[in-house]
């Protein structure tokens, strides 16, 4: 099989994504618009910035770009298991189609869709009086980051859609997300936390991303050494749950 056939086949699925966007406009709009009421919601009313020096916004603002990375999967997961359901993927399984371009496929769609996310994100960002003060390739790197820490837990959403199966299970794995994001530096400082506490946000990864990208920013919180522990940590993610993800979805109907 030519890389050709291969690169046209997720191509196809990835159009066939971008082409549920235009018929579920809200359901996108929410999805951008979700991150950017959190941002202002902490920013304006309960953010405290406990423990940060230097402007509490430049802080927020990287690590909500992060808890943005990592709250997407939900919408992975919710449109991989609606694809079970209705046996879309076993119609696609049954045609002459490289195996695992249903996935890529929804795995660059939604990354075409978190960097839509981003820039809106950065965006508001700027208009609340954030300022990314490393550089113009320091920018590009802290977003490549981002997008790289994205991509694993696409991945990770990806496989628990593929072993949940249904949406009502999928709900409750959906839970889990929110103590991994809201259990990291996104919102406050670990020094401002019980020991135990904030020794358990330090090992969080999305903490090694937020903390990674405010150094690349030149903003409160960031610290040197973190670069190296943001591209890690999604690599080791992606090692373990891309293989395991294409291996479940080769077994389905097995």
């Amino acid at each position: 099989m030519s890389a050709a056939y291969v690169v046209g086949d997720c191509w196809t699925m990835t159009r066939r994504e971008l082409a549920h966007w235009a018929r579920q406009p809200v359901q996108v709009l929410v999805g951008l618009v979700f991150p950017v009421m959190m941002l202002l919601m902490f920013g304006y009313l309960v953010g405290g910035g406990r423990a940060v020096d230097g402007d509490y916004v430049d802080y927020l603002v990287p690590g909500m770009l992060a808890l943005t990375m990592v709250f997407g999967l939900e919408g992975t997961m919710t449109a991989v298991t609606q694809d079970l359901n209705k046996g879309v993927i076993d119609r696609f399984r049954s045609m002459p189609m490289t195996d695992g371009a249903v996935l890529v496929g929804r795995a660059s769609a939604d990354m075409l869709q978190s960097v839509v996310g981003l820039l809106l994100m950065t965006g508001v960002g700027y208009a609340i009086g954030w300022r990314a003060n490393g550089g113009f390739g320091a920018f590009l790197g802290a977003m490549g980051l981002l997008l790289l820490l994205r991509f694993a837990m696409l991945w990770i959403g990806i496989f628990l859609a593929l072993v949940a199966g249904r949406a009502e299970l999928v709900q409750a794995v959906q839970i889990l997300v929110w103590p991994f994001g809201f259990l990291s530096n996104a919102f406050a400082s670990p020094d401002s936390m019980p020991g135990w506490l904030g020794a358990v946000v330090e090992w969080n990864p999305m903490s090694a991303t937020a903390t990674a990208v405010r150094e690349l920013f030149g903003n409160p919180g960031g610290e040197p050494g973190h670069v190296a522990a943001a591209v890690v940590w999604p690599l080791v993610l992606l090692a373990v749950f891309f293989p395991l993800a294409v291996r479940r979805f080769g077994r389905l109907g097995k």
